[in-house]
């Protein structure tokens, strides 16, 4: 489940609205949505998104965050590794083997320290 779905499930869950009653209000499928909320499908259109916030009434920081979660939320991911050093390339490579395997508290430390990073003036998108 990616970040955008687990939200998303989570807005529901709270209002207490169903999956197909929410695609329907949507105009989308009950499938796309489900597919949506468990991370097997891509993000969705900036237009869904805000169709989503007006269906929950998410205004100003919410429908911020719910648009932020939908950008880190793609299910596959591709690394160009072109420019990068070996150990850089290694370590890539590592982590994505590795990355489902790893314990709660190890997935928290490793992305505070790629936050820190962020903050200091390495922003990436």
């Amino acid at each position: 489940m990616t970040p955008f779905g687990a939200r998303l499930r989570a807005l529901r869950a709270e209002r207490r609205i169903t999956l197909r009653a929410m695609a329907a209000a949507l105009d989308i499928s009950p499938a796309y949505l489900s597919a949506l909320e468990h991370g097997r499908r891509g993000a969705p259109s900036p237009g869904l998104i805000h169709q989503i916030c007006e269906k929950f009434g998410l205004i100003w920081d919410d429908a911020h965050d719910l648009a932020d979660l939908a950008r880190v939320s793609k299910p596959k991911l591709r690394l160009d590794s072109a420019g990068l050093t070996p150990e850089q390339t290694a370590l890539a490579n590592r982590f994505a083997r590795r990355l489902r395997h790893l314990p709660p508290a190890t997935v928290a430390a490793i992305d505070a320290l790629l936050q820190e990073g962020e903050t200091e003036g390495g922003r990436v998108s």
